[in-house]
């Protein structure tokens, strides 16, 4: 596989961590811009409401992908144990099985996805005026669902095997493409929020469809020949093991989000819109962080297969100071440039929309650092085969802010700031957690490199 694959279990650790990382924070940077263009345009050429509407959804939507993402993911934590171990016939059987485990899957979720949309929109307590444009835009995007697992599931085989460029490619293409066809549904065909729904969809199928093209057409060395499509009971189990654990940790994690939203749309329609554009900057902002997470545990995964137990060692000492930095960076400018960041998707002159998304910003970006490491010790633990490790963290994490935001949101003197200062409490809690019992078991480390 020399054509394709980065060993990240030699060389420079650190050289090797940000070069493979940098493709991957592009790449997802670029897809974030799917939802970012929506919310923009919407924001500034379809008013209030419709920016509303679709940053509820979008935070559904963030609930639904997390399911197929998840599965994806803990899939390329296996694939990046099997190609350490160099063990490319298990790797193919692995890839063939995968596939069809999540393509069930996204069939299951797409058909519940649709067959419940009115009580998905009663459940997020959106306001009347909302609600109709939320449907619009959710019976059009729910329509790409297929083409998130077709991209999700490609790109984290190419990132297991150290391919995180390709993926960066396609994202490119998409997000412009989505950009571009925004701009031409919504203010040239005048389709209000299907439009900028129809935009996202297609893009993804571009992304989707596209790197589906490339394993297959250009990559014989990761093509699954007729003797790799069989059943193996212990691959089902060594797949399932991860996949699924780290499936509940994403949509955990996403639909302690998604109650949070609900929460959020009972404060009203002002609320609801800075919650929709400041949660975009804030996504994008600790990005970063996560995708060098996600890269952290690419590379513990290949060492942990290779057997190279110092050299995980040295790699978590030298992806916690990237972290550190990649945070406090994104720290200081979010804590400055909060106002202009607001207002480059509300109008100057909605000030009460604004207001309450700098306020938002200020809290949340004052604890990057907390969100940086507990990326870390999600990558970690799923990397090592210990995914439960890390829905344990999550629950800790979304428990904690759930319960913080319904209980200090109904203090009058609290109000909505209840709801954004129980995300950091969630956060370093989970931390503290994360990293008491790393030490309590370090003394056992040599276990790590002896993979179960």
């Amino acid at each position: 596989m020399k054509s394709i694959k980065q060993d990240l279990t030699t060389g420079h650790i650190t050289g090797k961590l940000l070069k493979f990382a940098f493709p991957m924070m592009a790449g997802n940077l670029l897809q974030q811009l799917y939802n970012v263009a929506d919310t923009l345009i919407v924001g500034r050429f379809l008013g209030a409401d419709a920016l509303a509407a679709v940053g509820s959804a979008y935070t559904l939507m963030v609930f639904l992908t997390s399911i197929l993402l998840g599965l994806c993911m803990g899939s390329g934590a296996a694939f990046s144990i099997q190609f350490g171990r160099r063990d490319d016939e298990r790797l193919k059987q692995s890839i063939f099985i995968s596939f069809l485990l999540i393509a069930a899957v996204t069939v299951l979720l797409n058909i519940a996805a649709f067959c419940g949309l009115g009580w998905i929109i009663r459940s997020l307590r959106a306001p009347k005026q909302a609600a109709a444009l939320m449907r619009d835009y959710l019976w059009v995007v729910f329509w790409g669902i297929a083409a998130s697992f077709l991209y999700n599931f490609f790109a984290a085989l190419l990132r297991s095997v150290g391919n995180s460029a390709v993926p960066l490619i396609f994202l490119g293409i998409s997000a412009a493409l989505n950009i571009a066809l925004d701009l031409i549904f919504v203010l040239v065909f005048h389709w209000g929020v299907k439009g900028a729904a129809a935009a996202t969809v297609l893009a993804q199928y571009v992304s989707g469809i596209g790197i589906t093209g490339y394993v297959l057409l250009v990559l014989p060395q990761l093509r699954v020949s007729r003797r790799h499509m069989r059943w193996d009971a212990g691959i089902v189990k060594e797949i399932t093991g991860l996949s699924l654990l780290t499936c509940i940790q994403q949509s955990v994690m996403n639909l302690g989000i998604l109650m949070v939203q609900g929460l959020v749309n009972s404060f009203g329609t002002v609320i609801m819109a800075a919650f929709a554009a400041a949660v975009k900057i804030d996504s994008l902002a600790y990005l970063p962080a996560q995708d060098f997470g996600n890269a952290f545990s690419t590379f513990i995964a290949q060492n942990y297969g290779a057997q190279k137990t110092d050299r995980i060692r040295k790699g978590i000492k030298s992806a916690m100071v990237c972290s550190f930095i990649f945070c406090t960076a994104a720290s200081t400018v979010v804590c400055i440039f909060a106002r202009p960041l607001m207002e480059v998707f509300i109008q100057p002159e909605e000030t009460q929309i604004v207001a309450a998304g700098v306020h938002y910003l200020r809290i949340e970006a004052s604890f990057y650092c907390g969100i940086g490491l507990l990326f870390l010790l999600y990558g970690f633990y799923r990397a090592v085969g210990r995914p439960g490790m890390s829905v344990a963290l999550t629950v800790i994490s979304l428990g904690t802010r759930v319960a913080l935001a319904y209980t200090l949101s109904q203090i009058p003197s609290v109000g909505v700031t209840g709801i954004w200062i129980s995300v950091p409490i969630g956060w370093v809690l989970a931390d503290v957690i994360g990293i008491l019992s790393y030490l309590l078991f370090s003394r056992k480390t040599q276990k790590i490199a002896q993979p179960k």
